[in-house]
This record gives C-alpha cells, structure tokens and sequence, in this order.
C-alpha cells in the first residue's frame, strides 16, 4: 500500500519541522503550506489523504481555508490550533473540520488522531457496497453516494453531521455512549469533544425533525448517549 501523503499547513516554523520530522520518522509523505493560498494550491495540486491545518495563518482564516476545501472534496481536515476555546472547535468543525488538535501538543496524540482518521478512510472505502441505501421511515441515506434524503428532498448536512447521521443510522435501535460516538467522529477524548457533538446532534435534529408531524428519528439517552428509532 502507497505511503499516505500529509499536507501540512503551519506558519510557524518549529511546530512545522516538529511536525514533518515526526512524518518522515513514521514514514509519510508530506508537503507543507506557509499560508492559506498555498494551501489551496497544495490540495489542489497534489490530492493529499489528509490535511493539517493551522488557523492562525498569515493571509487568511483556517476556518475559511476549510470552507473552500469542503466546496471540492471531502480530504480529512484535522485543525492544529492554539485556540481552545469551545467556539473556536464548534465552529471549525462546522465548517468542515474532522478533528481538532490543541497546541500544545503531543507527538504521541497527533500521530494517534493520524491513525484514527487514516481507519476511517480505509472503512469508507470497504463498508459499505455500491448500491447500500438505508431507509427509515421519510428518511433515506445513500452511503455509496454520500446523500442523504427526507422525502426524496436532500438533506444540507455538513461532513460531521452527514458523519453521525450514518453512524447512527448503521446501529439502528442501539444506544451509542458519547464516548463511542466521539471516538468514531473525532478519534478524541470526551472532555475535549463533548460540547461539539451536543451542538452537531442539535442541529442534526433540526434537519431530521421539520415539524410538529415529523417523526422523531433520534432519541437522547440522557447521561449516557444517543440512539436511531425504527421508524414505521
């Protein structure tokens, strides 16, 4: 199997080299970006697997940078920040984010949140055959696609909602701990992830639960998680 190309987009010059010479000694490709129209140029250019992503960049947001990213493809984004506030992480990961990793940070951390994406990857590629659709009552998913539906209408998901969506919709009638959850979504810890994915799961039900007649397709089980209904 070819070696997973990293796209590196950091300014600040002993983080990059940190994070490169960890790369290399672990045996990935990598390029790097300074800022963020190099960066757009870089995924472009060269179709990395994954992408470090810095917010703090000299001509441009991070958030924005993700934004424009999520307009052509859906490459992991891991965000590498110095800003830890909850805002901060709610609104990267909105934006398209898949992870979010606060400085400082440990080699071992970084390279566990590497692996863990690099899983999902490889999950998405044999779970789910071509033609599997789920459905569930007014609700369709089309996995092989990436869509989702509510009476035939696409569904405006971003790639974490879209993310849980299919989660939960793959352990239908179960109930899945925030900690399962996160670990799925985000490879990381509960104290870290826990107030993002309250948020994505809120607004997920907005999407799901239009109105009054609409069926409730997600159910909280308080303290504990989160569970799909079967749906009539």
């Amino acid at each position: 199997m070819d070696k997973y190309l990293i796209e590196i987009v950091e300014d600040d010059a002993s983080i990059r080299n940190l994070i490169t010479v960890t790369l290399k000694a672990n045996d990935y490709r990598y390029v790097t970006a300074l800022n963020g129209q190099t960066a757009l140029m870089e995924a472009a250019c060269h179709n990395p697997d994954i992408i470090l992503l810095d917010l703090g960049l000299p001509d441009m947001d991070g958030v924005e940078v993700i934004r424009r990213i999520r307009s052509w493809t859906n490459t992991p984004i891991i965000v590498i920040s110095a800003r830890s506030e909850d805002t901060d992480k709610i609104e990267a990961l909105d934006a398209g984010a898949d992870d979010y990793l606060t400085k400082p940070f440990s080699v071992a951390e970084l390279l566990a949140r590497l692996r863990v994406t690099q899983r999902r990857l490889t999950q998405a590629g044999h779970e789910s055959p071509p033609d599997a659709v789920f459905r569930n009552g007014r609700l369709r998913i089309d996995y092989a696609a990436g869509c989702a539906y509510l009476d035939d209408e696409e569904l405006k998901l971003t790639p974490i909602e879209y993310k849980l969506l299919c989660l939960l919709s793959r352990n239908v009638g179960k109930v899945l701990t925030h900690t399962y959850i996160i670990q799925n979504i985000w490879g990381g810890s509960w104290e870290n992830n826990i107030a993002s994915l309250r948020v994505f799961m809120a607004t997920l039900r907005k999407k799901l639960e239009t109105g009054p007649d609409s069926p409730q397709y997600i159910q909280t089980q308080i303290g504990v998680g989160y569970r799909m209904i079967k749906v009539d």
